[in-house]
């Protein structure tokens, strides 16, 4: 048994996040957004390239969502100052006369990477005192991207506020043993359906996967795919920082789906959910019926999150146990070991080798 204490979590560093739905930047329209407690301003140039910059004028520090964006500069509302918004670069202070030798060009606002996947607009956050970081000069680890398995798919996202730091938000996620309980419902499983599982876990670069399996036979969604008369295998990754790649195959048939837990503040997060498939492909109104019923299933998660913040405010002693809590103690021991590992090392992965974990649900 692990005691498991309740302050807000450490934030990770080096890595990007989804700030928020990338829709939300159309035309000269920016949005703000709070991201690892930092303030940013997104939007999108004319040329359609999107950008995140620090929500602070480097002059005097008002809000740079303030001002006026042409297109092409982001210009401060206090002094006019004109920022080229992905590098960042200043490109005029109008109040300079030619007497003035200060060069705007040297001038820099906080400027994030800023890509466009699935949807999402993710941004890189370096680690706070980093400096700048050159856009197309620096080496940066992959976007995160869920799996596709063909050119002809349906997608759908979600998203929840949660109350609470991202360690709950992330080892909520994993979980596997709320299902009977937060998600009893006639259309996914029952609480007498308990039964008990064995599944097999393996190493993966920063993370663990549950390797491939047939799915949990009390989870209705699953059941459906029998129609297609193949058989259907789950695989489920976790991967530093904050992500759970879940994919499921029944012949040509899948689905695929990206949950995110970020942290917005050291003590508040937020769930996205990006999911793809070509199951049930020519069905009318299936994305509908996804989104509604995915809905409900991420809403039961956020009002369980909502009442357990209730809970921790009082600061009380947590606990976890064997084997259904295993992989929120993988979580911790690989969010220490890079958290501990120099720039660049290599994460140690507290799992040496396959694992067999067992438990009911």
């Amino acid at each position: 048994m692990t005691t498991l204490a309740g302050p807000a979590a450490t934030l990770i560093y080096d890595d990007w996040y989804p700030a928020l739905r990338s829709d939300l930047l159309q035309g000269r329209t920016v949005v703000k957004a709070l991201l690892l407690g930092i303030p940013m301003v997104l939007g999108r140039r004319d040329d359609g390239r999107i950008f995140a910059m620090r929500d602070s004028c480097p002059h005097r520090g008002i809000p740079l969502s303030c001002g006026w964006f042409d297109g092409k500069a982001l210009t401060c509302k206090y002094h006019g100052w004109a920022f080229e918004p992905v590098s960042g670069q200043c490109l005029e202070i109008p109040s300079l006369t030619s007497k003035d030798t200060l060069d705007p060009h040297k001038i820099y606002a906080g400027a994030f990477p800023c890509e466009e996947r699935d949807g999402y607009a993710w941004v890189y956050v370096p680690q706070p005192g980093a400096g700048r970081i050159r856009v197309g000069e620096a080496t940066l680890p992959p976007i995160p991207e869920a799996p596709k398995f063909g050119a002809r798919f349906k997608s759908a996202h979600l998203t929840a506020d949660l109350p609470c730091n991202v360690d709950h938000g992330i080892i909520g996620l994993m979980d596997p043993a709320h299902g009977p309980f937060v998600h009893q419902a006639w259309w996914w499983r029952k609480r007498a359906s308990i039964h008990e599982k064995e599944k097999h876990f393996e190493p993966i670069a920063q993370g663990f996967r549950m390797s491939a399996h047939a799915p949990s036979g009390n989870s209705a969604p699953y059941k459906l795919l029998g129609v297609y008369g193949e058989p259907i295998t789950t695989t489920i990754d976790f991967v530093l920082p904050n992500r759970r790649y879940e994919t499921i195959r029944c012949g040509a048939k899948w689905f695929s789906s990206l949950t995110t837990v970020t942290p917005v503040t050291a003590s508040t997060c937020r769930i996205d959910v990006y999911a793809a498939w070509n199951v049930f492909y020519a069905v009318p109104f299936v994305t509908a019926i996804a989104k509604f019923f995915g809905r409900r299933f991420v809403g039961q998660d956020q009002l369980t999150m909502i009442q357990q913040a209730e809970g921790l405010r009082y600061d009380p002693a947590l606990m976890l146990i064997d084997d259904a809590d295993r992989p929120a103690k993988w979580y911790f021991a690989l969010k220490q070991a890079r958290l501990d590992a120099a720039p660049g090392a290599e994460v140690k992965n507290p799992l040496n080798g396959p694992v067999t974990l067992r438990w009911r649900s």
